[in-house]
């Protein structure tokens, strides 16, 4: 039998401010297809940092939070679990 209706459900993440936990954290807006920057396509992986301060739209931190950007990160140490997961990845991370 095929119902007479379609249920949609739509959901809206959780959007913190971005300053309660008082960390800068470290969000992957892409990656390069290529060994090196300059070889490959960029392919994105979501909103960037200045796309979100500039159009007020969430970003995802590799730890997980999602917030949207208008803080000097230059103000907070970096995230913990951030820094952790960066370089797990072999990432240079600033201050670590």
């Amino acid at each position: 039998m095929i119902p007479d209706t379609i249920e949609q459900i739509v959901t809206t993440p959780r959007v913190d401010d971005g300053d309660h936990e008082r960390f800068t954290h470290i969000v992957l807006e892409g990656f390069h297809t290529g060994d090196d920057e300059d070889e490959g396509e960029f392919v994105s992986v979501g909103n960037s940092v200045v796309e979100g301060m500039i159009n007020q739209t969430p970003v995802k931190a590799l730890c997980g939070k999602i917030w949207v950007p208008g803080r000097d990160p230059g103000k907070y140490p970096v995230c913990p679990t951030c820094k952790e997961i960066a370089i797990s990845l072999g990432w240079s991370v600033p201050g670590a």
